[in-house]
């Protein structure tokens, strides 16, 4: 099956995190709303110790608005692939009305009602379930979240660029939802990931870390300042991308001066311009077989859900790039 990346940063970050067809390096450059450039400040709710929410509760979203919740919501359409993931582990199945056309874990989703993309779903569609809470991921497009909000719709906005932002995100909608209890117990298995790796990186010498370059969709990598490198830097080794900030366009001359020393890549992307997998893209290359990682065989694939979704299998996708980089290291 012929799977790709599209419209990145929003619309292309958008798909990516859902694995849809896509397009090739002739892609547009991000637009205006690239999650690099948006002003979001973003307050979480925190957990009460009695882990029982009380409404009406009123919290802000990732847009700076506020969002008033009357009752524990019933009745939850999510717009977002991660966001659905997070309503998933937090055993709200019963109350997700619907979910964005591209949902697809767990399995559960997939026979959900459909209302339509991450950036522009159906309006109409999200009405007819009558929800009491809409959720929108870093790809819903501000004017459709503006246009559901002025409709009555409680609509709560996410937009992480960190691990830790993720982790907030659960806990708020553990609290928006009345499931403080497993939203907790959920963000403690991610923080035990994320410590059994650094713990097991954390004797490396600074000659020792290697160099890495990640590239989620053809032509695309990403700086610091957001999720995918941290994976790379948390797993103990140095992104050759951090010099840049955000999602970018590739230098293939830059990337063969930096000479990485592996190679990560969203596995089962294809370029629609060429119907090439991403992985021979990167192979073939010009002078790049003389790159550490090409000549070292040390390319490898990674699930691009687990490594792309800010959701709760993020702390997977760490672990899989970690053992990657460093298998003598991390089991």
């Amino acid at each position: 099956m012929k799977r790709s990346l599209p419209l990145f940063i929003p619309v292309l970050l958008a798909l990516s995190l859902v694995g849809c067809s896509g397009v090739g390096n002739s892609q547009p450059a991000p637009n205006a709303q690239s999650p690099a450039k948006q002003e979001a400040s973003q307050t979480n709710p925190v957990a009460s110790t009695v882990k029982e929410t009380t409404y009406p509760l009123t919290v802000k979203d990732a847009t700076g608005k506020e969002v008033t919740f009357q009752k524990q919501p019933e009745r939850i359409v999510s717009t977002s692939p991660a966001e659905t993931e997070i309503l998933f582990a937090l055993g709200l199945d019963d109350r997700i009305v619907g979910v964005s056309e591209y949902d697809d874990y767990p399995e559960a989703a997939v026979s959900k009602p459909k209302v339509g993309g991450v950036v522009t779903p159906n309006e109409e569609a999200i009405l007819s379930h009558n929800p009491d809470l809409v959720i929108g991921g870093i790809s819903m497009d501000k004017a459709v979240a503006d246009k559901l909000k002025s409709l009555g719709m409680p609509v709560y906005v996410t937009h992480p660029k960190k691990l830790d932002d993720i982790m907030n995100n659960i806990v708020a909608m553990g609290v928006i939802t009345n499931k403080q209890e497993q939203a907790e117990k959920l963000v403690a298995q991610m923080k035990q990931d994320i410590t059994e790796v650094t713990e097991a990186v954390k004797g490396l010498k600074p000659e020792e870390k290697k160099k890495v370059y990640l590239e989620f969709s053809p032509g695309w990598t990403v700086g610091k300042g957001e999720f995918m490198d941290e994976l790379i830097t948390l797993s103990g080794a140095t992104n050759v991308a951090s010099d840049t900030e955000g999602w970018n366009a590739i230098s293939e001359e830059k990337i063969l001066k930096d000479d990485p020393d592996v190679i990560l890549y969203a596995e089962g992307i294809v370029d629609q311009a060429t119907s090439k997998k991403l992985e021979d893209i990167i192979l073939s290359r010009k002078g790049w077989e003389k790159m550490s990682a090409i000549r070292n065989k040390q390319v490898f694939g990674m699930d691009q859900n687990i490594l792309s979704r800010p959701g709760p299998r993020i702390t997977l996708g760490l672990k899989e790039v970690a053992k990657a980089i460093y298998p003598d290291l991390v089991k």
